[in-house]
């Protein structure tokens, strides 16, 4: 890399050298070097996020644009490699010869830091005509979010330091432009009841009334609409434990629940109606409580954008024309869809949200992102630089 000129796959192949799922310390003061390189004023706000920002001469007169993603990876760290794809890699049938067909492999190759590489592409383009732009990177996406949720004030005693009109969202998307995301929340079904002597026929099993309770999970979402985006919600039971002897009626039962989310439910509004729905179907003498899980951030809501929004036009649009440039298959990238995982994209709704980027959750061979075999294709993380730029360039530029 210059100082007069980006290059997003070198700086990739950097930060993909540079460890980042125990502390991302090492990755964060490679991000803050670079744009020191480019004299971009910076800040390290609400435990470790990097935020800088470009204004216009009319900062007001139009929107602002903010571009995010994370700087953590999920472990174990996988080491850093260069060369040519394989056949899984080239998904069978869309590799070029002219050098489309090298990849980047390694921990974050494609989640997420190709999606950095390109946003940071775009925003060390950017000249903003109106309004302002905003680049804002957490440090623990992977985790709990804690950086996320106390820059946009959903911590306690915090406040949205962020404010945006629009987010892009540095994730693997295929270069497609993602609109919407399900929620993810997680939560506890408890049945207490009384323990007894399993000969007497005595006490209340709360292990046999999970089957009541199992059926009102089975049977949760029947009658649900489905979103126009994201389908149907789900909810899976995931753990059961309950009881300690072998000659006992259990006193206690308890189930672990995995639910994703579609919109406008909230994470307290599900757990309300579940526990209605369990209490209905157990006996009287069983007492009912569902809770969520205790974590320290939000849990993630699901989100979506309105499909014909600008900025999904915007994004869609610049990604079909780099795409072109680059010279990349016409069938990659450029679509408008959900996107398979739950994001701290969620954090910046209801304001209108994309996530995008280059690279894959899965391909035809199986998982690519937090895998063994994660990697990105260079010539996407280039189209993905240029359709960033392409994107903020339309969004900022005088009407």
């Amino acid at each position: 890399m210059s100082e007069t000129a980006f290059d997003p796959v070198s700086f990739l192949a950097q930060a993909v050298r540079t460890p980042s799922h125990e502390s991302i310390d090492e990755m964060r003061a490679f991000v803050v070097e670079t744009l020191d390189r480019f004299g971009v004023e910076h800040e390290v706000v609400a435990g470790g996020c990097v935020l800088a920002e470009k204004r216009s001469d009319a900062p007001d007169e139009g929107p602002h644009l903010v571009l995010n993603t994370h700087l953590d990876t999920v472990t174990p760290h996988v080491p850093f490699e260069r060369g040519e794809a394989t056949e899984d890699e080239r998904g069978g049938s869309t590799a070029a010869t002219d050098g489309s067909g090298d990849v980047i492999r390694g921990r974050g190759a494609c989640d997420a830091k190709g999606p950095l590489a390109a946003l940071l592409a775009g925003f060390l383009a950017a000249e903003p005509e109106r309004g302002r732009l905003t680049l804002a990177l957490t440090p623990d996406e992977e985790s709990l979010s804690l950086g996320a949720a106390a820059l946009t004030g959903r911590s306690p005693e915090t406040e949205d330091r962020l404010d945006g009109d629009l987010f892009l969202v540095g994730e693997p998307t295929g270069l497609d432009a993602c609109t919407a995301a399900k929620g993810r929340f997680q939560g506890t079904v408890e049945l207490s009841g009384t323990a007894a002597h399993a000969a007497e026929f005595a006490g209340a099993n709360a292990v046999a009334a999970a089957e009541g309770a199992l059926a009102a999970v089975r049977t949760f979402d029947d009658g649900a609409d489905e979103h126009p985006q994201l389908g149907a919600p789900k909810l899976t039971p995931t753990v059961i434990q309950g009881g300690g002897a072998t000659n006992q009626v259990p006193a206690d039962c308890e189930i672990t629940v995995d639910r994703r989310s579609v919109p406008p439910e909230t994470a307290e509004g599900f757990r309300s109606s579940l526990a209605e729905a369990v209490d209905g179907e157990t006996p009287d003498d069983i007492g009912v409580e569902v809770a969520l899980t205790d974590r320290e951030s939000p849990f993630f809501e699901a989100f979506s954008t309105d499909p014909d929004h600008e900025l999904v036009n915007a994004v869609a649009s610049a990604a079909r024309a780099a795409d072109e440039s680059i010279g990349l298959p016409t069938d990659r990238g450029g679509a408008v869809r959900p996107f398979g995982a739950a994001t701290e994209a969620s954090y910046f709704a209801p304001a209108p949200t994309v996530v995008f980027g280059p690279g894959d959750l899965a391909d035809d061979a199986g998982a690519v992102a937090h895998a063994e075999r994660e990697y990105v294709r260079t010539r996407e993380v280039e189209a993905a630089a240029e359709a960033v730029e392409r994107a903020v360039s339309t969004l900022l530029a005088e009407p």
